[in-house]
């Protein structure tokens, strides 16, 4: 196995989303991340953080979960056209406590729990000055190559997109607002709402925030299709009108479709903690598999994430 060599790396320091800047943060203990070096080899190490800036924070992780982007990083390197050529900090879906925040910094404390938006755009843009922010070729995402992640002790984040969870609401719910904005960011596309019935094909994670987000927006009925009998049973806990067992040799060739295609998402954590908070979206049934922060609980996690099965979120604890 070949690995990605680390020694040019840690003696970078890395900036804010995981770029390259100039000096360190001021941070007492050594920040550890979780990188990943080559293919199924995950390892912790040093992650230098960048100076807090005026518009910025430095948040202490506390809840990561596991993206299916993410086991694609580790089994091939790359996801479509993302390919991972140096050392990267793995994770996106996350939130933590605030323990910096920056001089111009007025709607947050240090205290603060707080779930991160991961996708930082370059608001210059045409399709971010129409409002089509994560469209933004220029967007730096957590862990996305060539962009650091979040699976560490400590980032630092614009504070604009870091919000603050009402008291209600857990750090594991909070990092649930990313799976579930592309949810809700898919509900908006399609449009969908009391007088549309929705159907949803696959019952994974991502199919099954999209159907909590559809029930949410008052979808009158909901069928979820999959291959798999244990995720169309957690579909039927959670709320599907109807699920339908399918197989993959199935072919129809007079289905008329409308495609309406969804890239992340944009604007969403307000709605989606709005959603948490008030009870219409419960996401804490998806979380199945918790671990800590160690090197083998890594490997455990992201193992059970692939092996899928029964395993529907995977999160850690930090």
């Amino acid at each position: 196995m070949v690995e990605i060599s680390m020694l040019a790396i840690l003696r970078r320091e890395m900036g804010k989303g995981g770029m390259s800047q100039g000096e360190e943060s001021k941070v007492e203990e050594e920040n550890m991340a979780a990188w990943l070096v080559g293919v199924n080899t995950l390892k912790i190490q040093p992650f230098l953080l960048p100076p807090v800036g005026p518009h910025d924070v430095r948040v202490r992780m506390k809840a990561v979960g596991i993206c299916g982007s993410d086991v694609h990083y580790l089994k091939t390197m790359r996801c479509a056209d993302f390919i991972v050529k140096e050392p990267m900090v793995i994770g996106h879906e996350c939130a933590g406590i605030i323990e910096e925040v920056g001089e111009e910094v007025k709607h947050l404390v240090i205290g603060d729990r707080v779930a991160l938006e991961p996708g930082i755009s370059c608001w210059r843009c045409n399709l971010c000055k129409e409002g089509r922010y994560n469209l933004c070729p220029e967007m730096k995402f957590f862990a996305t190559p060539p962009v650091h992640g979040s699976l560490a002790n400590q980032v630092v984040h614009p504070a604009d997109l870091c919000f603050k969870l009402p008291e209600n609401v857990s750090l594991e719910e909070g990092a649930m607002c990313e799976p579930l904005s592309v949810g809700v960011h898919a509900c908006r596309r399609a449009e969908v709402g009391p007088e549309t019935n929705v159907l949803v094909m696959g019952a994974g994670p991502i199919g099954l925030v999209t159907m909590l987000a559809a029930r949410a927006f008052g979808v009158p009925r909901i069928v979820i299709v999959d291959v798999d009998e244990n995720r169309l049973s957690v579909a039927k806990q959670l709320g599907a009108h109807g699920v339908v067992k399918v197989t993959t040799s199935l072919e129809d060739k007079n289905l008329e479709v409308d495609v309406v295609g969804v890239f992340r998402y944009k604007n969403t954590w307000p709605l989606c903690l709005e959603f948490i908070t008030s009870g219409k979206i419960d996401v804490k049934p998806l979380i199945t598999h918790r671990f800590g922060f160690s090197q083998k609980e890594v490997e455990d996690a992201f193992e059970t994430s692939a092996r899928g099965s029964n395993a529907i979120k995977v999160m850690f604890n930090l």
